[in-house]
């Protein structure tokens, strides 16, 4: 155990329950010379995965004598100001699970910052609400507060009228949403996406030896987006698109899609579903000889579910999901530290958190650049490496993982860096 660093999170609020939790959480901050949360030093922090040097242009100065009415902290020199950085989070969503998960984000948050042991940075929250107009004026009340860098927020929509706020004010943004869509540059999405998933699965395949791949996707946004990643990657492991259906989620009947596809013999059929939908999938295309010997299974992350365990015509199946147990001591600490389980989600406001430490040791003016952001080499983070590519697209290095009769099991771990064997 080591005792938390003696760190001031500045907060704003409109739910007075998450007020009243941020209290008790800065007493324990207060008390941090006399306490120690356990299991701090083994959470995994994002770092730079290499330390070779990345070239970066010059850039205006932050904080100093400009900015002396903002709060100073204590130990911190005369000439010295605490960096700023902005989170913006639904925490008065009017949905209560959302609202929950808010809260459990914002947990996380607080945990880096104590992790991080930076004690010159103050979070200063903002609220997203319902999304959209809210999050605008919450980033521009952040901006006007001297924020040097936002964190969140969650809603594709609320991103997506977050951006150009930033942009005005040369703010970058590290948001949570899993639409691509609303990722730009300036504003980057650290979020799990299908499109890595479904990148990351054809490849395996592809490198087994499969070719001829098809899909059986949900009619929705998240079957689109599923979509337009495989038939981008199928091509470029030298494979081909046999056949993509969809399906009806809210009817549960792929009978007629399974017959189908059976005519255009694929050997790997990508099915993006997860739970009982995924078993009576499994089912269906059992029947038409599309499970098993004659064509690999292959799934996204929504197979990452221990409920699909003991359907037999699942066993053998591949799907590509974050290295089993590579949060579990983030899970711990986050336990120990708030007496319950965390949403996934909140491991990524916890790395959003300390990788913003982590950057806030480079010169003013470098820190949060695109150069910094989108280093290539990358970040280790609680569920494994990642990096941002220029567009604000996110990449993360996931694992295989197969259906067993009692578990999953790895067929191949995942990367522990992004460069390429041999360079």
């Amino acid at each position: 155990m080591i005792a938390l660093p003696k760190i001031l999170t500045v907060v704003s609020f409109r739910s007075a329950a998450l007020a009243r939790l941020l209290r008790r959480t800065c007493v324990l901050v207060a008390l941090s010379a006399m306490a120690a949360l356990p299991a701090c030093s083994s959470v995994q922090q994002p770092r730079p995965l290499s330390q070779s040097a990345t070239t970066r242009p010059s850039a205006p100065a932050e904080g100093g004598n400009g900015h002396q009415g903002y709060l100073r902290l204590p130990g911190m020199a005369a000439n010295e100001t605490a960096l700023r950085v902005g989170i913006i989070l639904p925490f008065s969503n009017g949905s209560a699970a959302t609202r929950k998960l808010a809260a459990s984000m914002m947990n996380a948050a607080q945990m880096a910052l104590y992790d991080s042991g930076k004690t010159n940075i103050v979070l200063i929250t903002g609220d997203e609400g319902g999304g959209g107009a809210e999050a605008a004026t919450a980033a521009q009340t952040l901006i006007r507060k001297g924020v040097r860098i936002i964190i969140g927020p969650l809603f594709a929509g609320s991103v997506r009228a977050v951006a150009p706020v930033a942009e005005a004010a040369g703010i970058p943004v590290i948001a949570f949403s899993s639409d691509r869509s609303v990722a730009r540059p300036g504003v980057y999405l650290l979020s799990f996406q299908p499109e890595n998933e479904v990148r990351r699965i054809v490849d395996y395949a592809a490198s087994q030896g499969h070719t001829a791949f098809a899909a059986l996707l949900p009619r929705n946004a998240y079957g689109d987006h599923v979509a337009a990643a495989f038939e981008r990657d199928v091509p470029q492991v030298s494979g081909k698109v046999v056949d993509i259906e969809r399906f009806d989620p809210q009817n549960g009947d792929v009978a007629p899609q399974a017959a189908s596809m059976a005519s255009a013999h694929p050997d790997a059929v990508l099915v993006a579903q997860g739970g009982a939908g995924l078993r009576s999938t499994a089912q269906a295309l059992s029947i038409d000889g599309l499970a098993g010997k004659r064509a690999q299974l292959l799934g996204t992350g929504l197979w990452d579910d221990t409920s699909i365990l003991g359907e037999q015509t699942l066993d053998g199946g591949w799907f590509a999901a974050p290295q089993p147990d590579a949060n579990s001591a983030f899970i711990r600490h986050y336990e120990a530290s708030f007496g319950t389980t965390p949403p996934t989600l909140s491991s990524l406001s916890y790395d959003a958190v300390a990788l913003v430490g982590l950057l806030s040791q480079e010169p003013d003016g470098e820190r949060f650049s695109a150069e910094a952001l989108t280093n290539p080499n990358g970040f280790s983070g609680v569920n494994g490496i990642f990096r941002f590519e220029p567009n604000g697209d996110c990449q993360r290095g996931l694992a295989i993982l197969a259906v067993g009769a009692d578990g999953f099991n790895v067929v191949a771990p995942a990367p522990s860096t992004f460069q390429k064997q041999g360079s």
